[in-house]
């Protein structure tokens, strides 16, 4: 990498945001991790950079992750969404408040972050970013009614940001994960997935790194299902 770049990872303790930030500090790039459990800062020590314990549905608390970059490294070129679990149940039993939280965790997560980041982005000529959804976006599914709900906002959301966006080479798309081994194991799981497996996170974190780099240079607004062929939609 001839130019040294910054990403910046939300919720990225664990998991596949966990797997994103070795990716890409694998890659070369600097790394600054926000994490509410504390495994954050103890991972982008392990990775030599800057790890903040909070959340991404505080805005204070994901302004400090990029006020912190950049005072580190002067720029920001990558950003990577991710989220925790929100409320879950039958759908009419889902009361206001976990429907506020849903959104909160699954759609408001990804566009604090990227209000703070993308005119970086701009005034310095470029930038990517990953929203990582589900699989289950575009095919709602009863197990995840908020998450499913919320990410099919999120995908419009997607599509507006990129035709903002997209004149000052930022660049926005999101990937779309089914079963994943960061989540607890199944048989049924697995063998409704045509590849009959679960992925990997680093699978995901593979994708996430080509849709940051240049290779995908071409690639906005873009929704990237990554889940062993469970899509059943054309």
């Amino acid at each position: 990498m001839s130019v040294e770049k910054v990403a910046v990872i939300t919720a990225g303790g664990s998991g596949m945001g966990a797997a994103a930030a070795r990716k890409l500090a694998q890659d070369g790039y600097r790394v600054a991790i926000l994490s509410s459990s504390g495994k954050g800062e103890a991972l982008a020590q392990e990775l030599g950079g800057i790890g903040v314990t909070g959340s991404n549905q505080n805005n204070e608390d994901v302004q400090r992750v990029v006020d912190q970059a950049m005072a580190r490294w002067g720029r920001i070129d990558a950003l990577v969404n991710s989220a925790g679990h929100g409320p879950r149940g039958p759908i009419l039993d889902i009361s206001d408040d976990d429907w506020h939280s849903g959104m909160e965790v699954y759609f408001l997560s990804a566009v604090r972050p990227a209000r703070l980041v993308a005119p970086i982005m701009a005034a310095q000529g470029g930038g990517a970013i990953v929203n990582i959804s589900t699989a289950w976006a575009f095919e709602p599914a009863d197990m995840f009614p908020t998450s499913t709900v919320f990410r099919a906002g999120l995908a419009s959301f997607t599509k507006i940001f990129a035709d903002t966006y997209a004149a000052k080479n930022v660049r926005m798309n999101n990937v779309l994960p089914g079963w994943i081994d960061s989540l607890p194991t199944t048989d049924a799981r697995r063998t409704s997935v045509p590849m009959q497996r679960y992925g990997k996170a680093e699978e995901i974190a593979a994708t996430i790194a080509f849709l940051l780099s240049d290779g995908a240079g071409y690639i906005t607004g873009q929704n990237i299902r990554v889940d062993g062929g469970i899509s059943r939609s054309v």
